[in-house]
């Protein structure tokens, strides 16, 4: 028994791209991995960079949702990095942080901006940390196999520089910042080292940083294409280690649907994004309990004490007087991945056939048994 998962970073695709994913089939795939509480991140059709998206969204996952989902607003209006979006009143709707996750604030004055503004209204601010002009249309990591495969590489220096920059910026401001979805080894060094220095910074990581490479991608694999794209050995290494001494404080799924056929195309046209909500805990599991790297206790607070600090949400512990958002897991059962039967809309996983300790048996939420023997129960 764990208490209810929480996800830091997910993308629900409501309004505007629901042939992709919804808020009923999404926070239905949710409950089904487990999770009691998402946030959900700004990328939508029309950007959530106002309060009446927000109010949208909050009323039809109020009405609709199998879990409860709180609304990340965007940094700047329609995520162009140029000028800022109304935080204070989409605060006053219900966002519980600001990101333009999918793309960086490239231009340091306005994220200066953002940070003090953010902060004043205490909504956290959540990077996405890559330097969209060194990525260079890349859509795999800069390597020896992007070359064999005749791809344009991403370096890993285009995610380490945002990174440095916005630790820097928050050092500078002393404003807390969280760095989303972190997959290089000097990334993890620079978090540690902000860390060390008294930074007030949170960082995540996802389950195919720590389980997947590169080579997922070989074969023109698109289903292993994510942006930050999967790394190497050496990285992967680092993000565990990262994860065991604490450096990377949260587990999130960025949990990214996209229809079959934006994935049923060449490599460099195909759309970057990994479905994570149903396999999160059984890979989490697997590749770091399983292997005596963390304990479960350690992975209750990566999946659900953490990421709800952060948010400031005041979920994510089992006690007394607090609300009962429960997930159940068998730790026991081994089982093989079928993203076929896959609740989300999307079924765009590397990891169909893969062997996983873990599932999820049971999802209370707010005491409502939304999922009962691994199956839905609305």
């Amino acid at each position: 028994v764990l208490p209810g998962l929480v996800d830091a970073h997910c993308h629900l695709r409501d309004p505007g791209f629901e042939y992709k994913e919804d808020i009923v089939s999404g926070t239905r795939s949710a409950a089904i991995g487990g999770f009691t509480s998402v946030a959900c991140m700004a990328n939508t059709n029309p950007v959530a960079d106002n309060k009446a998206v927000i109010g949208y969204i909050t009323d039809k996952a109020r009405r609709e949702g199998a879990v409860r989902v709180f609304p990340i607003g965007a940094m700047t209006k329609g995520l162009k990095g140029e000028e800022l979006a109304e935080i204070g009143e989409m605060k006053q709707a219900g966002i519980v942080g600001v990101s333009d996750d999918g793309r960086s604030v490239e231009n340091s004055a306005v994220m200066k901006k953002v940070m003090q503004y953010a902060n004043m209204f205490g909504v956290s601010v959540i990077c996405h940390s890559e330097d969209s002009r060194l990525a260079e249309d890349g859509s795999m990591n800069e390597g020896a196999l992007s070359t064999i495969m005749g791809l344009r590489g991403i370096p890993e220096a285009c995610e380490e520089i945002m990174i440095a920059r916005d630790l820097i910026l928050s050092e500078y401001l002393n404003i807390p910042v969280h760095i989303c979805h972190v997959s290089t080894a000097l990334g993890v060094e620079l978090i540690r080292n902000a860390k060390q220095r008294g930074v007030k910074v949170t960082a995540e990581t996802c389950p195919h940083y720590f389980t997947l490479t590169e080579k997922a991608c070989e074969g023109f694999n698109t289903l292993a294409k994510v942006n930050p794209p999967l790394r190497t050995e050496k990285d992967v290494e680092a993000i565990i280690n990262g994860l065991c001494d604490g450096t990377i404080d949260i587990i999130a799924t960025d949990h990214a649907p996209h229809h079959e056929d934006e994935k049923n195309v060449e490599f460099d046209k195909a759309a970057f994004g990994i479905v994570g909500f149903e396999t999160a805990l059984p890979l989490a599991y697997t590749a770091l309990v399983k292997t005596g790297r963390l304990d479960i206790r350690q992975l209750a607070e990566k999946m659900s004490i953490n990421p709800s600090a952060m948010l400031k949400i005041d979920k994510g512990e089992l006690k007394e007087g607090k609300t009962a958002d429960i997930t159940v897991f068998n730790p026991e059962e081994k089982y093989t991945i079928d993203t076929t039967k896959f609740v989300s809309k999307s079924k765009n996983s590397p990891f169909h056939g893969y062997p996983a300790y873990g599932r999820v048996t049971a999802t209370i939420v707010e005491g409502r048994i939304v999922v009962k023997d691994g199956k839905l129960n609305i």
